[in-house]
């Protein structure tokens, strides 16, 4: 019986590689979803697509997620509903009054989510939402809800401690979040297509718009007729 040759270092490497890879492969996979979601939308994206983008086989990726709207599901809770524990343990330990928190929150959310790919999946939902009424709503109690949530508590907090008025918590929440919308809809449609000279500029568009929340237009003192 021939003798079998020793292992080496050489021989060793390939499989440890394999075996990375086999791990990596469902955090491949969303990357390369995220990534096509973004691009083409839910209805237009294949999952062959998504496979040969993660340098993976169709079947291989039907063994992490059995169907296209899992692994949409999945996206959305690696990218966003994931958030929400880190947000409301960070709202937990904020030190500061609560027009500061009011800033921090919109200003972290730009950070984490409105710079990235994954600020993308909101135009995305809003697009096609009346084709897959399932993809809203499960966006509606993974996102939307936990989203209007936290920041109720924000603004809660401020009522308690005497820095805000009496508010109807539901409006302040949209008020909050519908120039957040506007961020992702701009940057995801009219963006790329204006002239420099009218890009609009995150951070200042934010921090004006957290301003005029937080103070109104009115000159203090004056009042309307």
């Amino acid at each position: 019986m021939p003798a079998v040759p020793p292992t080496t270092d050489a021989d060793t490497e390939p499989r440890q590689r394999r075996a990375r890879r086999k791990e990596a492969r469902p955090g491949e996979l969303l990357d390369a979803a995220l990534q096509l979601f973004v691009e083409k939308g839910f209805a237009a994206t294949r999952v062959e697509e998504v496979a040969a983008q993660a340098g993976v086989s169709k079947g291989t990726l039907f063994l992490y997620f059995p169907s296209k709207e899992e692994l949409f599901k999945a996206v959305v809770r690696e990218n966003l509903a994931g958030r929400f524990t880190e947000w409301n343990e960070e709202f937990e330990q904020f030190s500061g009054d609560s027009a500061e928190l009011v800033r921090y929150a919109l200003h972290t959310w730009w950070e984490r989510i409105g710079m990235t790919p994954a600020s993308g999946i909101t135009k995305l939902v809003m697009s096609e939402a009346g084709m897959f009424p399932e993809i809203a709503a499960f966006y509606q109690q993974e996102v939307v809800a936990p989203g209007h949530a936290l920041l109720k508590r924000i603004v809660q907090r401020g009522i308690h401690s005497g820095e805000f008025r009496a508010l109807n918590l539901d409006y302040t929440v949209y008020s909050l979040i519908a120039p957040m919308i506007f961020l992702l809809m701009w940057k995801h449609s009219m963006a790329p297509c204006c002239p420099a000279t009218e890009n609009i500029e995150p951070v200042t568009f934010i921090d004006n718009q957290v301003d005029l929340l937080l103070s109104g237009m009115l000159v203090p003192g004056h009042h309307n007729p």
